[in-house]
């Protein structure tokens, strides 16, 4: 099957890309690899101190190659299949086929498995030998290994990572067993066909790995281990669907950018298992040297987050709590800087403490704070979740960083307003400035919802947050009716990466249409064309929401020359340069389909709806949108818009919600209940 052929969501080739870093990746919330590949790494095991903390490379049973002895030049397929979350590898000889397939299992996450099938297709007699190819050895450079006795068939080892992150802290502990892998596998001359089943299971403990290892060997026996991974990677992909009538690359783009980013989260049935934040390339990589060292940044929080909250608020929170888990050390970076409150690193591993190589942006680029709240703040409109803050720690995480801004605030006497000095904006081509438009707002916004959250809360607010937050400076050219980046900046100073345009979205930074415009027409010709992939999708939700169709389509179109063929990998940037699997491009991209098309806004009151699409769509399907406890299906075309919820939460019980059109209708949403309207602008709202 040539690709594109057949299902947009599967992706075929008969040759693999040339460059390794270019092969998709199996991963589940605790594992991940790339395929072929001889290490592994495991959520949140990471070796080397500050600035050299990286994850630690796990030696990877996985990593095998199939090979026909003796046949020349055999057909060969390589196939990632999207809806089932399985990579497999095809040779075709004649008389026979062999399949590899090899997977991370979405509901077991301590365990990965590859199964070899040899399948006879003649009539003939004779053995049929398939060699397995493998590079790996039980030793690493990160790990202090230690052979341990065999369990249940399975090979065994164990150690600690040989660096903690920080003095005296922890050295985490990895565990594996596997099954040992033959160099051949032959198929006996009676047999028409046979499968070989091989597991990985790697944990933190030895008790963990035994266990999975076997529930694994059980499902093996019940012939059921591919299809109870299938099953409930499947479930997950059903209630995260996201599907347009439009052309087969923007199609293949969308089903890619599920897949790699549904697959960094945690599964629906796993509130207990602690999870490790998503780093922008991935569990899959992050050695050293190579992704940035699997280090977690504001693009977990403000790039790949909304898309995550809009369709599986579970793992949302999972996120949330990854950062609520590191407050401690965001607490002493704060500290050590001279300020109250905490400061989130702009490089967070284990422990969340600054662990950025290079001191400039941990000291600057302090807008991530600022990220971290927008993503507690949309968390907490979207779901009204109160346990998060009353119990489980996150007021004190919106606290500490109401307080780390306050402190980070200086008065002008000049202009009698607040100013933030000596910062690095998202446009990291320039450092120690003042006033960053986006930086400030961000802070303005953090202060603002820790206010609110206090009443809500029924908690006192200091009134130094809402003093800061109505004084604080924001730049604007009252002249140009602009925002400049900065204090002095000058217009046409060339931009690394979206930056102003985020005031817009996700921000909704208070500002009129015409001055959207104008930040969108200064910025957009300045910025650089070989900057980061998240960059062209903001600004094609710019233009969509100002109904510049044509416009949105032209920078929407900028994104495809980070996309790789055959397997849809994303590349940072547009030569191949930067992070590989790049999570933080295709969150960007994600945000067009969810945000930018369908008009979608979180709100304290509400999610408001304004869609809008490119002349070459025609529909746009979304199931599982979730709003106050509820999973409604939306569907769209430029004529008609459907609702309908499909599941409501029982504990605690879902809000009862209705569409209302600016027009002043208003459309109850009742489960099993299919509504529609003419489309056009409104919101969805808790029902009175």
């Amino acid at each position: 099957m040539a690709d594109g052929e057949g299902h947009p969501g599967v992706f075929t080739a008969t040759a693999l890309p040339g460059d390794p870093r270019l092969l998709p990746t199996v991963t589940n919330a605790f594992l991940g690899t790339r395929v072929f590949r001889d290490i592994l790494h495991a959520a949140g095991v990471y070796s080397g101190a500050a600035g050299d903390t990286h994850r630690a490379d796990v030696p990877s049973p996985l990593g095998l190659r199939m090979a026909a002895p003796g046949a020349h030049s055999p057909a060969e397929s390589f196939t990632l299949d999207t809806w089932t979350g399985t990579f497999s590898h095809t040779i075709q000889s004649p008389g026979y086929t062999a399949t590899h397939q090899l997977y991370a299992h979405h509901a077991l996450v301590h365990l990965m498995a590859f199964s070899i099938t040899i399948r006879r297709l003649d009539g003939s007699a004779h053995p049929i030998t398939v060699q397995l190819q493998s590079l790996f050895v039980p030793q690493s450079q990160d790990l202090d290994l230690t052979p341990g006795p065999d369990f249940q068939g399975a090979h065994y080892i164990y150690g600690q990572t040989l660096v903690p992150e920080v003095e005296g802290g922890p050295r985490p502990t990895v565990h594996m067993l596997w099954t040992p892998i033959p160099q051949s596998l032959t198929l006996g001359r009676e047999e028409r066909e046979r499968s070989w089943e091989f597991l990985a299971a790697v944990a933190g403990s030895e008790e963990e790995a035994k266990r999975s290892y076997s529930a694994g060997l059980a499902l093996v026996a019940a012939g059921s281990l591919h299809r109870s991974h299938v099953r409930s990677w499947a479930a997950l992909r059903r209630g995260c669907s996201v599907e347009l009538d439009g052309p087969l690359a923007l199609r293949q783009a969308l089903h890619g950018c599920l897949y790699y980013l549904l697959s960094a989260v945690p599964p629906r049935d796993s509130p207990g298992v602690p999870f490790h934040g998503i780093s922008p390339g991935g569990l899959s990589n992050g050695t050293r040297g190579e992704d940035y060292w699997g280090h977690v940044f504001w693009d977990q929080d403000t790039w790949m987050f909304p898309n995550i909250l809009l369709l599986h608020p579970e793992a949302a929170r999972a996120i949330l709590q990854y950062r609520v888990r590191t407050l401690e050390g965001a607490r002493r970076n704060a500290q050590e800087q001279g300020y109250e409150g905490a400061k989130f690193p702009w490089e967070s591993a284990a422990t969340g403490r600054e662990v950025c190589p290079e001191e400039i942006y941990g000291a600057q680029e302090i807008h991530v704070s600022g990220d971290v709240l927008v993503a507690f703040e949309q968390y907490y409109c979207t779901t009204q979740d109160q346990k998060l803050f009353r119990e489980d720690g996150g007021w004190e995480l919106v606290e500490a960083v109401a307080q780390y801004w306050c402190s980070r605030m200086e008065w002008s006497e000049e202009e009698q307003l607040y100013h933030i000095r000596g910062v690095m904006p998202p446009d990291e081509y320039h450092s120690q400035v003042d006033n960053s438009a986006f930086t400030n707002a961000v802070a303005r916004r953090s202060l603002n919802f820790a206010a609110d959250l206090a009443r809500d809360l029924l908690l006192p607010v200091p009134e130094e947050w809402e003093d800061r937050a109505r004084k604080i400076k924001v730049p604007f050219d009252e002249e140009r009716k602009y925002h400049p980046e900065y204090d002095g900046y000058s217009p046409g100073e060339p931009v690394k990466q979206a930056d102003v345009v985020l005031l817009g979205f996700p921000l909704m930074h208070p500002m009129s249409a015409e001055v959207r415009r104008n930040d969108l027409e200064m910025y957009e010709p300045v910025t650089d064309p070989a900057g980061p992939a998240m960059t062209w999708s903001m600004f094609a939700v710019g233009w969509l929401e100002l109904k510049e169709l044509q416009r949105a389509q032209n920078q929407l179109e900028k994104c495809f020359s980070n996309i790789t063929e055959p397997f849809k990998v994303w590349v940072e940037n547009s030569d191949g340069s930067g992070a590989v699997n790049f999570l933080t491009g295709m969150g960007g991209f994600l945000q067009v389909v969810l945000f930018g098309f369908t008009g979608f806004r979180i709100t304290r009151s509400s999610l408001l709806f304004d869609p809008a699409f490119p002349s070459d769509i025609t529909k746009l399907n979304i199931s599982g949108v979730s709003y106050l406890g509820n999973k409604l299906e939306v569907s769209i075309t430029r004529e008609e818009t459907r609702m309908e919820v499909t599941e409501t939460s029982r504990d605690p019980p879902a809000s009862p919600l209705e569409a209302v059109l600016e027009s002043g209708q208003h459309f109850p949403l009742r489960e099993g209940q299919s509504i529609s309207f003419p489309t056009a602008p409104g919101w969805i709202q808790r029902s009175p």
